[in-house]
């Protein structure tokens, strides 16, 4: 059987939108409550009596005042327990039979407890403690053994106790809340930081693929234009290579963008990443376009006598050479010639990419890693350093280039 509490949480919704209007409904209820221990007489025979006392019209008077500062409890908790205490120690002090004004100084010490911090918490409640007590046990008149004034300590202990207990809730739960709204941000701020990598990674591969192919194919076109008439045996051979590139180029775009693809896309191409693997295949494609490249490696299948490369190192590696050789065939004299070595030194993988420059007089300048006309040598530093290697780059005395990458296994 379910209860509906619909309007009662509609109420409750309302007090915690209008916290003014429950601290007067608190009030009125405290007043209600004191007025009723005012009429008791608690050494009755058998327990409290009612109807045997009543309080005088200065209790009244108190009682009212007391319950009407507890309305700003919340907004001026030090100032409401000030004047909770100030009108109980008066009550204490002169009323008989007493009323129980003190009722209004637990709830303000309550309040004050539950909003503030801890040494405060006890510093006051302590004072409010022994102060109630010991006027009604020094100047009251009641004895001082009397357990009305047993009562006024204990509950105003209790009341302290209590509001620290509500504080410390609190603020347990506001360092939960915190602890989790922050795990989420960094979850966020972590899944952020993944998507960034992996658009810079390929942004990499498709930057390497499109400069190599495109290159190569540029070449090609050129070479066959000019021996068209002349040569048509050189044409055709040369277009037989910028249709190889574009195909290859085609192959690659289509690995790299089925990346972007879901998991679940049957489409998405199965091929393996390139690696030293098919180094001969990618060397053999600047031979034909006319640049001579000699390869001394003895990692070339991926593996060598400590054991085949990781997966991004041998990546790496393969794209590395291939963005070097591009270069050089972009940049170097029409009559330059290359030098690749891949060597595996200890713990690290070196790859070296020499060129001569070439016979021209003037060979095209290549962008610096830090200028805005190429992305190659940013791209070849940024795989280096994510694998937690080096790249370095430069000119070599007496003309050419040189490319020195240093991959850690």
């Amino acid at each position: 059987m379910t209860t509906d509490l619909g309007p009662l949480h509609a109420a409750w919704r309302w007090l915690r939108a209008h916290p003014l209007a429950a601290d007067a409904l608190l009030a009125l209820g405290v007043l209600v409550a004191m007025f009723t221990g005012s009429y008791a007489d608690p050494h009755g025979p058998h327990g409290p009596t009612f109807g045997t006392r009543s309080p005088d019209p200065a209790s009244v008077v108190l009682m009212v005042l007391g319950a009407a500062v507890l309305v700003l409890r919340r907004r001026r908790p030090l100032a409401v327990l000030c004047a909770a205490n100030a009108l109980s120690l008066l009550e204490l002090a002169t009323a008989e039979p007493r009323a129980p004004v003190a009722m209004c100084t637990v709830v303000a010490l309550y309040t004050l407890a539950s909003r503030t911090d801890r040494p405060t918490t006890w510093r006051v409640g302590l004072l409010t403690m022994v102060g109630l007590t010991g006027v009604a046990m020094l100047v009251g008149p009641l004895p001082w053994y009397a357990q009305e004034n047993v009562g006024i300590f204990a509950w105003t202990g209790m009341a302290a106790a209590a509001g620290d207990a509500v504080r410390s809730r609190r603020a347990f739960i506001d360092a939960i809340r915190e602890r989790a709204e922050r795990a989420e941000r960094t979850r966020e701020e972590e899944a952020r930081r993944r998507v960034a990598e992996e658009r810079l990674r390929i942004a990499r591969d498709l930057h390497d693929v499109v400069a190599h192919h495109i290159a190569l194919v540029n070449v090609q076109a050129g070479v066959a234009a000019h021996v068209m008439d002349k040569r048509p045996d050189q044409a055709k051979e040369a277009l037989a290579h910028v249709r190889e590139a574009s195909r290859s180029a085609l192959n690659e775009l289509r690995a790299t963008v089925g990346l972007l693809r879901q998991s679940g896309d049957p489409e998405a191409p199965t091929e393996p990443a390139p690696g030293l693997a098919r180094l001969d295949e990618l060397v053999g494609t600047f031979r034909h376009a006319g640049l001579p490249v000699h390869v001394a490696v003895d990692v070339a299948d991926g593996s060598g006598a400590d054991g085949p490369l990781p997966a991004a190192v041998d990546l790496a590696a393969y794209r590395v050479i291939q963005e070097a050789l591009t270069n050089v065939r972009k940049h170097a004299g029409p009559d330059a010639s290359a030098e690749v070595s891949v060597v595996r030194v200890g713990p690290s993988v070196e790859v070296t990419v020499l060129d001569d420059g070439g016979t021209a007089a003037d060979p095209s300048p290549r962008p610096g890693p830090h200028e805005g006309g190429g992305h190659g040598l940013v791209g070849m530093r940024e795989r280096a350093v994510a694998l937690g290697g080096s790249c370095s780059t430069g000119p070599r005395y007496g003309g050419g280039y040189r490319v020195h990458v240093v991959l850690p296994v």
